[in-house]
């Protein structure tokens, strides 16, 4: 699992730039109507999972496969869902988004709990479920406020779980590199 996680953190740089991005977008524009909201929302949670699921996919075994298959199915849904019935109401898309936040948080945690036994900076990991919760913890129990600070609080959520994730890929590089300097 060690050499897969090395050799994609190619993946993860992408999607912790992927999430960058959509965090900048959402904040950019804080007067997104909800359509645009519920489009951009499916089409990141869609694309967050296909890369979660491909990067488990590609990892042959052990628990964290599960859980990142899980993860990844989880996001594949919520953004196929989302982009199906893009007239959803402000509040069901309030609640989508929440429960997809908490699953994502509790997987991210019970996977970097399995990376910690093959890798060092596996905190990030563990950083980012807890904003993932948080964010979907916020969002449930605060579910009729603006729709401007849901898309701004999405958005910082996004920026600060991207750039985990980024970090954590440009780690992983880092060992990759150390791992085929050794074999050279």
């Amino acid at each position: 699992m060690t050499i897969q996680l090395h050799r994609n953190w190619w993946a993860i740089v992408l999607r912790g730039t992927i999430a960058i991005l959509f965090g900048l977008l959402a904040i950019i524009w804080p007067g997104i109507t909800i359509k645009v909201l519920v489009l951009l929302f499916g089409a990141f949670a869609l694309v967050d999972g296909m890369f979660t699921l491909v990067a488990a996919i590609r990892n042959r075994s052990g628990l964290y496969r599960f859980w990142a298959e899980f993860e990844g199915i989880v996001g594949i849904a919520a953004g196929i869902l989302t982009l199906i019935w893009p007239r959803v109401t402000a509040t069901a898309l309030v609640y989508l988004i929440a429960i997809w936040a908490i699953v994502t948080g509790i997987f991210e945690i019970l996977a970097a709990f399995e990376l910690r036994k093959v890798v060092t900076g596996e905190w990030r990991l563990v950083l980012g479920g807890i904003l993932s919760l948080v964010l979907g913890v916020l969002i449930a129990f605060f579910p009729h406020a603006g729709a401007v600070s849901i898309v701004w609080l999405i958005g910082l959520y996004a920026i600060l779980f991207g750039i985990l994730l980024v970090t954590l890929g440009v780690r992983a590089r880092r060992l990759d590199k150390e791992l085929s300097d050794l074999t050279v």
